[in-house]
């Protein structure tokens, strides 16, 4: 609450200030994470959506740093490293989006690397043979992570992979909310985030089309679907850590 307090009071001065004097540096910087790029008037429509894009993450502090129900006191290995691979898995997500340049390849390989494990690590807690969820995660992410690699090291990418690695993704995904769904362990409100995460960029491409001249507009709603990535992520982990419903004991019959 404080934290999200405190980002909630600077990002109302930032917004003050872009509306009293025009300078929009302050506000980028807190909503982008970067210098105001050169150029940008500070008009209604930068400022609503930078707006936008601060209440994001506004919102995502409060979802994330508020933490997981009061759970168990023991947890099994599989569990209690799962809940960490997520955790820092939404840690790099938001390295992704704040990292610039060289700093923001490697952030994208350490992400891509994390949701690798965490696809290991899932099918061990979810339980059940599940090759072929196993089989897209480790093709999409781990797909991912060689990629980045080698963007890194200068290393040509064959033509056609990337597109391959993100139809696996997406299919990890669609089955792994569908998992999520049929299991006590995770909330509905954790799924609807996943869902939302997961249609999140079909819509802001659609928001963004009446503003093809304004990368600040690609820029804000893009911090939204990152948000929604992380949000998920977190509850994923917050909600492993809850109590589960166990079906009340039968009492047991008289002598």
């Amino acid at each position: 609450m404080l934290v999200t307090a405190s980002y909630g009071a600077a990002l109302t001065v930032a917004v003050v200030i872009a509306l009293i004097s025009g300078d929009l540096g302050p506000l980028w910087w807190l909503t982008l994470f970067a210098t105001v790029t050169e150029g940008v008037a500070a008009t209604g429509q930068n400022v609503l959506l930078l707006v936008v894009a601060g209440l994001s993450w506004a919102w995502g502090i409060w979802q994330i740093l508020r933490g997981p129900l009061a759970g168990p006191p023991q947890q099994d290995r599989n569990t209690l490293w799962l809940r960490v691979a997520l955790y820092v898995a939404a840690a790099t997500t938001w390295l992704v989006q704040i990292a610039p340049s060289l700093v923001w390849a490697v952030a994208l390989v350490l992400d891509t690397a994390a949701m690798w494990v965490v696809v290991l690590l899932f099918l061990r807690v979810l339980g059940g043979d599940r090759q072929y969820m196993r089989g897209a995660g480790v093709l999409g992410y781990g797909g991912f992570t060689v990629i980045g690699v080698l963007d890194l090291v200068g290393w040509p990418v064959p033509g056609g992979v990337e597109l391959i690695c993100g139809v696996a993704v997406l299919a990890w995904t669609v089955l792994v909310l569908r998992a999520q769904g049929y299991d006590d362990r995770w909330g509905t409100a954790t799924v609807a985030y996943g869902i939302a995460a997961l249609v999140a960029p079909i819509f802001l491409i659609l928001a963004a089309l009446p503003f093809p001249d304004e990368g600040s507009a690609v820029e804000a709603l893009g911090v939204v679907s990152s948000v929604l990535i992380m949000i998920w992520l977190a509850r994923f982990a917050h909600d492993l850590a809850a109590p589960r419903h166990q079906p009340a004991a039968p009492a047991p019959l008289e002598a």
